[in-house]
């Protein structure tokens, strides 16, 4: 009955050490990517050590649930595991988990239904300001220009995703910077960085105490940013997405010395035009992989007695 205690215990240092190894790190900022793969892996293996836990916990404490579990492994494999000798906190330890896993679950239903709520109106709020002209369909164009006074520009995801953008920004962008504001919000479109905005907020917020959750939630927004403005640079330059973001922003009193929630586009608009120097190839390569094998290392401590058992 090691197994899923050492499944816990493995989760939870994962979900404190990890948020601070990354935090220490330089890279994230010069591979933006990369980094969200690799917290996409911690975060998942995290996950994955609670639910195995929570599955050979369960099949500890009740005999029906060891019976799907173990329904055509030898008799062997089920004693590798030594389930009969557990005590009855296997059952506390289940539910508790199983318990986590539905709260996950219905902070993730309620962050999509707030979104789709979000979604919906503005949406109505984009009929209001900008009307359907006779015969033109709802959705049908991916470009909405409104009348505005400030300069904004953003991305509305959905079925007809559509880019909207005011007649101020088109104003005060200049030459091919609107075309690099596009592409940035098009790669956000593109790799569907709203999904990932979702899922980290679901957790953090359903599981504020946990550290891994809630510094996934705040690089979800710092990193998401930065992998879009690379995209951009790669089409159109540095420079001109640099500027393009003073352009929208300069009003706002982002720049200021007052912090304001936009306070990361001082730093991004930094990184842009002092860019700092990209891993090698070879660096990018172990970081992916090392990533890619977080989750399964609780697969590995899971079937391992099984598979001893069997050789």
């Amino acid at each position: 009955m090691t197994v899923p205690v050492a499944l816990l215990l493995l989760g939870t240092l994962a979900a404190v050490v990890a948020p601070r190894l990354l935090a220490r790190a330089d890279w994230p900022e010069r591979e933006p990517v990369v980094a969200l793969w690799v917290w996409q892996c911690v975060v998942a293996g995290v996950l994955l050590c609670c639910a195995m836990s929570m599955t050979l916990s369960a099949a500890a404490a009740w005999q029906a649930v060891r019976g799907h579990v173990f329904a055509s492994a030898p008799h062997a494999v089920v004693d590798a595991y030594a389930l009969r000798a557990a005590g009855g906190w296997a059952a506390t330890l289940a539910v508790t988990l199983a318990l986590g896993g539905l709260w996950t679950a219905a902070m993730l239903a309620r962050e999509i239904f707030r979104s789709r709520a979000r979604r919906r109106r503005r949406r109505a709020e984009l009929l209001v300001r900008s009307p359907l002209l006779p015969g033109e369909e709802p959705g049908s164009d991916r470009l909405v220009v409104l009348e505005g006074e400030r300069p904004d520009a953003w991305w509305l995801p959905g079925a007809a995703p559509q880019l909207v953008i005011t007649t101020a920004a088109l104003r005060r962008l200049k030459g091919r910077q609107l075309d690099a504001v596009l592409a940035h919000e098009m790669g956000h479109a593109r790799w569907r960085h709203d999904w990932l905005l979702h899922c980290s907020g679901a957790l953090a917020t359903g599981f504020p105490q946990v550290p891994v959750f809630a510094a996934f939630r705040d690089e979800m927004h710092r990193l998401v940013e930065l992998a879009a403005d690379d995209v951009a640079s790669r089409r159109f330059g540095r420079l001109t997405i640099a500027l393009a973001l003073v352009e929208l922003n300069e009003d706002r009193g982002v720049f200021g010395p007052c912090p304001t929630p936009q306070a990361h586009v001082p730093q991004r608009v930094h990184r842009l035009l002092t860019p700092p120097r990209r891993l090698t190839p070879a660096r990018r390569l172990r970081l992916t992989a090392a990533a890619a094998l977080v989750p399964v290392v609780p697969l590995l401590v899971t079937f391992v007695p099984g598979l001893r058992a069997l050789g």
